[in-house]
């Protein structure tokens, strides 16, 4: 029997290339794989054929631009021709020897009107030159981009294993020329807007698949880095004194060739961000949107997303305990800080994204997880809590929830402190300081997106300071007793103020300090709005309770009564002053201009209105009631007309006019006392010009007669009331300006009179009446009785 023949040798390795080896040594491990040989064969004529169809495509994209080229360049040689041929007429028809002196004006006329034309064709002919030198360069450079993409994409298919951060970084470079030419066209040939919304068009179809290979090889480096690091032994019982140990950082570990890979994928992600950044400026250019142009980091985010999810395993079981929460996700933010700014910080700078800094963009990124995990677990059940305990007859359920809420907004504003100092803490300031910025690093971000949740909490703030004010407010010591220096806050003067007005500043303070760390300016004015505004309604309705309950009880008729009054008017003046004064800084000014507050008023401009006319409207009242007071023990002193006609020497005071003087003295001596300076000017100032018109007027009516006696009776009168009102002023007899221009007018001498017309306003100016018209100062002139 004969031997079997030997088998056919396989061709030499020489003749066999690395990666056909490679192809071999996969699909042929046995001898039994020899059996899909056939599988392979289809497989090896299949990627053959795609590559004919690619090559055959891209043949005819050649062919076709070549053909424009030829086109446009036939086009152009032809434009050019016609004007070389009329500038060589114009030149032989203006340069001949023979040309006579008595050129026919028609011609010159014809010659000169045609050079318009001709420039306009010559510019015309630049363009279309300019047009096409332009259109084949861009189109070369996204040829080179798109062949770039394509051979990525083909290398993937060959080999997993391959490098393609050269392929990407080629093609990056070959975007960023075409960048600068279409910045250059928008700003030189803006009218080019179809070339560039093609370029642009097939730039975008580049990019989309360049960006995704990019992230790919980026995830897959990482994954081989063994990012993101295990979570599992994570220790947090001692995160906030920084003692725990730190989590591995892979990023750290980094040496040789994965160093290396890792620097080119990072600049690769972050070039293609600045193109995009780029491209997007140039695209949105004469639009008012900056804050659309900034994105997160794209390598920071590829850090955060695989490392916040293997975090959500352990948010999962913290629902019920939600400060461990934070404290893993501070942890995080502050165990990876450190090498943002040594590893990625100068990659970031290399690639040339300005405006980018790592550790803030780690640190929002970990903070955007934490919000969006609130946003989905924690504060649903918090609401549903909150409902349950309204629905319930439980008294304590309520205050549970609320405690709840209030504990859970505790966590968030010292999470957002302890990771702001994260970033203060290398001596830099945020990056932009402004809401949008501030919303990136700030979990209370998560009420901007739900203003519902807001009026929620400012509803549960309020109903917590007003449990805490509401006895102090019904206490009467706290009435009594005035505010103590310790209290204050702003300058030396406490306007006489009770003691229940230092518990309501400091309940204002706190409501406002929980306002400030929210990251926005809109929502801090609702908040404030809607948490510290009906705090000062329901003050200022229980200082009004007051003040009726005294008015009712005695019509302030009594010393007590109006020192309760003053009470409540003392508490309105320092409210107003403090509210004022708050509204004066910076947080307060930054609110003005905003619907919710009204064009150029301050968060609290209602509720200082308010307060303004609750004291005026009292301090009138009090008045009212001296002047009833002064009225009712002056009325016989008013209607004795007679008294003025008297002819004695030495006249007497009035003893009507010593009791309604004394009466109204010590009321406003009691008043002093009892009522803040400002007020007490107002009320003392009320009080003279109402006694000035009740006695002018008591006094003056019916045409009395006024003789030497009586005038000096009248001015002994005056006095006395006169100085009831020197203790506050120099010069009282300036704050009854009617009474003094009537006692003037009655002491002018006979003499002084004379023929002249009494009503002749430069005479009144003379004898300094000015309080008094014509008519008036008549008729006192015609009841003065001089003695003979």
């Amino acid at each position: 029997m004969e031997a079997a023949a030997p088998s056919p040798l396989l061709p030499r390795p020489p003749y066999i290339t690395p990666e056909l080896r490679r192809f071999l040594d996969v699909r042929f491990r046995s001898p039994a794989d020899l059996a899909a040989a056939a599988d392979v064969e289809a497989e090896i004529r299949g990627r053959c054929a795609e590559l004919e169809s690619s090559v055959a495509e891209l043949s005819a994209r050649l062919a076709d631009a070549a053909a424009s080229y030829a086109s446009s360049l036939e086009a152009a040689g032809s434009a050019l021709r016609g004007v070389r041929g009329g500038l060589a007429a114009l030149e032989a028809s203006t340069g001949k020897t023979g040309i006579r002196e008595d050129v026919e004006v028609g011609s010159e006329k014809m010659l000169f009107e045609q050079l318009p034309p001709l420039a306009t064709d010559v510019a015309r002919v630049d363009m279309v030159r300019d047009y096409a030198e332009m259109a084949l360069k861009l189109d070369s450079l996204i040829g080179d981009v798109e062949d770039a993409v394509s051979s990525s994409v083909t290398a993937k298919l060959k080999s997993r294993g391959q490098n393609s951060e050269k392929t990407h970084h080629v093609a990056i470079e070959y975007l960023k020329k075409i960048e600068d030419l279409l910045a250059s066209v928008t700003r030189t040939r803006p009218q080019w807007t179809r070339l560039i919304s093609a370029v642009d068009h097939r730039v975008d179809r580049s990019l989309a698949l360049l960006r995704p290979q990019a992230i790919v090889d980026h995830r897959a480096l990482l994954s081989s880095l063994g990012w993101p690091p295990s979570l599992a032994g994570t220790q947090i019982s001692d995160s906030n004194s920084g003692k725990s140990a730190e989590t591995v950082n892979p990023l750290f570990s980094m040496k040789g060739d994965l160093t290396r890979k890792y620097s080119e994928s990072f600049l690769s992600l972050c070039s293609l961000q600045e193109l995009q950044k780029r491209r997007k400026a140039r695209q949105l250019q004469g639009h008012n949107v900056d804050n659309q142009l900034r994105q997160p980091l794209w390598v920071i985010e590829e850090l955060v997303n695989p490392l916040s999810a293997a975090a959500q395993h352990h948010f999962s079981k913290w629902v019920e305990n939600p400060e461990f929460v934070f404290a893993l996700a501070f942890k995080i933010t502050r165990d990876f800080v450190d090498s943002m700014d040594e590893i990625l910080q100068p990659l970031v700078d290399k690639a040339n994204l300005v405006g980018y800094s790592c550790r803030e963009e780690w640190i929002s990124g970990i903070v955007i997880t934490l919000s969006t995990y609130l946003a989905k677990e924690i504060f649903p059940k918090q609401i549903e809590l909150i409902q349950e305990s309204s629905s319930t007859d439980a008294s304590s359920s309520p205050s549970q929830a609320r405690v709840s809420w209030l504990n859970l907004v505790d966590l968030m504003i010292s999470f957002d402190k302890r990771t702001q100092d994260l970033i203060s803490s290398t001596g830099l300031l945020l990056s932009v300081k402004d809401d949008d910025n501030w919303q990136r690093i700030s979990v209370l971000s998560v009420f901007c997106d739900r203003p519902d949740w807001l009026e929620i909490w400012a509803e549960i703030e309020r109903q917590e300071i007003f449990d805490n004010l509401k006895s102090a407010m019904e206490n009467e010591k706290n009435w009594s007793k005035r505010i103590e220096g310790a209290m204050l806050e702003y300058g030396s003067d406490d306007y006489k103020s009770p003691a229940v007005t230092g518990a309501v500043q400091q309940g204002l303070s706190l409501l406002i300090d929980r306002a400030r760390p929210i990251p926005s300016i809109a929502l801090r004015a609702e908040f404030i709005k809607g948490s510290a505004s009906p705090i000062i309604s329901e003050f200022l309705g229980c200082m009004f309770r007051r003040c009726q309950e005294a008015e009712g009880l005695t019509a302030l008729a009594d010393v007590d009564a109006l020192i309760k009054v003053s009470q409540s008017i003392n508490a309105a003046r320092f409210m107003e002053s403090t509210l004022t004064q708050w509204c004066e800084d910076v947080f307060f000014l930054e609110m003005e201009n905003l619907s919710l507050v009204g064009e150029g008023r301050s968060v609290f401009q209602q509720e200082i209105n308010q307060l303004k006319e609750f004291r005026s409207e009292w301090v009138d009242k009090i008045s009212t009631v001296i002047l009833r007071g002064f009225d009712g023990r002056s009325r016989d002193y008013l209607k004795n007309k007679r008294q003025w006609q008297e002819h004695s020497e030495e006249p007497a005071i009035s003893r009507a006019i010593i009791e309604s003087s004394g009466y109204m003295q010590g009321r406003l001596s009691k008043l002093e006392v009892g009522l803040n300076a400002l007020d007490f000017v107002t009320l003392w100032r009320a009080v003279a010009s109402g006694v000035d018109q009740l006695l002018f007027a008591g006094i003056f009516t019916g045409s009395p007669k006024f003789s030497n006696g009586g005038v000096g009776r009248l001015h002994a009168d005056l006095s006395v009331l006169f100085a009831v009102f020197q203790a506050w002023c120099l010069r009282p007899e300036g704050f009854f300006p009617r009474l003094s221009d009537g006692l003037k007018l009655l002491k002018v001498d006979e003499k002084q009179l004379g023929d002249r017309m009494i009503t002749d306003k430069n005479w009144l100016r003379e004898h300094g009446v000015r309080h008094l018209i014509a008519a008036e100062a008549e008729k006192i002139i015609k009841n003065r009785v001089y003695d003979a």
